[in-house]
């Protein structure tokens, strides 16, 4: 102990020694304590010093409660301030004597502990009490059984609900139609890519999935030795331009496939003669991988049947260029095939034997077939073949376009076939407005305007305006719902002039197309299949007869000549 606190402790016994107010012992009577003028709240003991004064007991009553005060501050005002006090150094710098033997203790303002919470071990010490272990396990214990009670309401979901199928593995072309654009001079207003570039906003309101160009290729007619496949001829354009289009079109999810048919503007072939054709296949590997560094998403090419069949190692590698992906691509690329076989039989053969992954067919040209045997071309080529393999179309470069080949009244109903058959449906330019061969197959393309219109022309256009509603509200509706889009085909009603099919998928409201091919009204009596009594009307090619979301009874569906509707009706459990 140091000199300054041995002076502490003698002046605390020596104050203790003169209080006038120390308390009175066991043994003292209370009511002799106090006194009869005592006051009450003050501690009872003898009578004070004749020397102090009532000031000096106020004085001294306030020392007393500073001292409590600074006693508790220094403490910290809980057992943190006892182990202060029992180990720590005194904070106090300077006792002070006072009058009748009291003083005044001082602790610097800088020097008071503050509250600042509990420490890691007091933590510890809390934590580890029978209450908090109680209430720890009370709440893990309602927490498991929460967690166990939701996990059983999901799995009692998940079991009562009905099974749904797995999706297919998709591929980008059957998301959607396919546009060929097979002039480019024809179908711009600048006659050459950069013009179809410009168009690019006009194929996406139609919701166009794919768009296939060409070709475009510097191609002399019936001339080997001028073939250049990675030379984008005058007519059509630049290679810049190409490069443009295909740019601007991913941009708006648009695909682009690139038709490299050999000899396109020749007669001879396919792909020139017998001795040339190894030739042009060897050359066209080296087109191919020159195309797909371009950025393009597939390749067309006609004649593959008997490419496929002369030069089959050849035709592997060409295949395998075009189909098998790369780390650059990330969704993959169509092989595209053209064919002028008709014959059911005849096209499965052939998506068999070549592996394409699509081949365009003559199967559901007019005038070969009559409309049942259409129908069931449809049914056996669903049946042997995957949807995505399907391809449908009417016309193409050298049949022409949709309203020459089937009158331009018929014109809606053969899209809302096309569009509703399992399978990728592909349409030439203009085969959307209704668009007639003028004498060759490559008209030019009408485009809209606000010029004023005499009586013949705007009944002309207001006829392409229609068209173009039509196959853009089937076009959109087709690519969202899964129906539609690789749903079941069931065939329900086939006659010479009537066709009827359903399109199911799992949960999903069910789509039914129905087709009147006569020149007179027909009734179609539709049933089975779990077929409701009535279904509403989607779309039709006649709105005034069956308008948008009337009821339509399926037992008694009346359509008008040439008239065709598509309805829908929820799935039932």
């Amino acid at each position: 102990m140091n000199t300054e606190e041995t002076n502490v402790d003698l002046q605390d016994a020596e104050t203790k020694d003169a209080d006038p107010y120390q308390a009175p012992g066991p043994d003292a009577d209370p009511d002799q304590a106090l006194g009869p003028d005592a006051d009450p709240d003050q501690a009872p003991g003898p009578a004070a010093d004749a020397d102090a004064t009532e000031a000096d007991v106020s004085e001294a009553d306030l020392d007393q409660e500073e001292q409590e005060k600074q006693s508790m501050t220094r403490g910290g005002g809980g057992r943190r301030g006892e182990e202060e006090e029992a180990g720590g150094e005194e904070p106090v710098q300077a006792l002070v004597p006072e009058k009748n033997g009291f003083v005044k203790l001082k602790i610097p303002e800088d020097q008071e502990d503050k509250f600042t919470g509990l420490n890691k071990e007091e933590l510890l010490r809390v934590a580890g009490t029978p209450g908090w272990v109680r209430t720890r396990w009370s709440l893990l214990v309602l927490f498991w059984f929460s967690w166990l009670g939701m996990l059983g309401g999901a799995v009692l979901l998940v079991l009562q609900a009905p099974r749904c199928k797995d999706l297919p593995s998709s591929s980008w072309w059957s998301a959607g139609p396919l546009y060929r654009i097979a002039d480019a001079g024809a179908f711009s207003p600048a006659h050459n890519l950069r013009g179809v570039e410009q168009k690019v906003d006009y194929l996406s309101r139609m919701k166009v999935r794919g768009l296939v160009v060409g070709p475009v290729h510097v191609a002399p007619a019936d001339d080997v030795m001028g073939l250049r496949f990675e030379e984008v001829s005058s007519e059509s354009g630049t290679l810049d331009q190409f490069k443009d289009l295909v740019q601007v079109a991913h941009k708006k999810g648009i695909f682009v496939v690139l038709d490299l048919t050999p000899n396109y503007q020749g007669s001879s072939g396919p792909w020139f003669s017998n001795g040339s054709v190894t030739n042009v296949a060897e050359r066209l590997k080296l087109a191919l991988v020159f195309w797909v560094k371009q950025g393009v998403d597939g390749v067309q090419l006609s004649g593959v049947e008997r490419v496929s069949s002369m030069v089959p190692s050849l035709w592997t590698d060409i295949r395998a260029i075009v189909q098998n992906g790369t780390e650059e691509t990330i969704n993959k690329r169509v092989l595209i095939g053209v064919t002028e076989r008709s014959a059911a039989q005849d096209v499965s053969a052939l998506l068999n034997s070549t592996g394409v992954d699509l081949l365009i067919s003559g199967v559901l040209l007019p005038g070969g077939t009559d409309a049942i045997e259409r129908a069931q071309s449809v049914q056996l080529l669903y049946s042997s073949h995957s949807q995505l393999k399907l391809a449908w179309s009417l016309g193409g470069r050298d049949q022409g376009h949709l309203a020459s080949l089937v009158g331009p009244d018929l014109v809606r109903q053969y899209q809302l076939l096309l569009l509703t058959l399992p399978g990728t449906p592909v349409f030439n330019y203009g085969d959307e407005i209704g668009l007639m061969d003028e004498g060759h197959t490559f008209p030019r393309m009408l485009w809209d305007s606000n010029e004023e219109l005499n009586g013949t022309l705007k009944e002309k256009w207001a006829g392409h305006r229609a068209s173009l509603r039509f196959f853009s509200a089937l076009s959109e509706l087709r690519g969202k719902e899964r129906s539609l889009l690789f749903g079941d085909f069931l065939l329900l009603s086939n006659s010479s002039s009537s066709l009827a099919y359903l399109r199911v998928w799992d949960q999903s409201e069910r789509y039914l197309a129905a087709f009147n091919w006569a020149e007179e009204a027909a009734v179609l009596q539709l049933g089975g299949f779990a077929l409701p009594r009535r279904a509403a009307l989607v779309l039709s090619t006649n709105g005034d007869a069956l308008p948008a979301g009337s009821s339509v009874d399926l037992t008694e569906l009346r359509l008008g000549p040439g008239e065709a509707a598509l309805l829908r009706f929820p799935y039932a459990s």
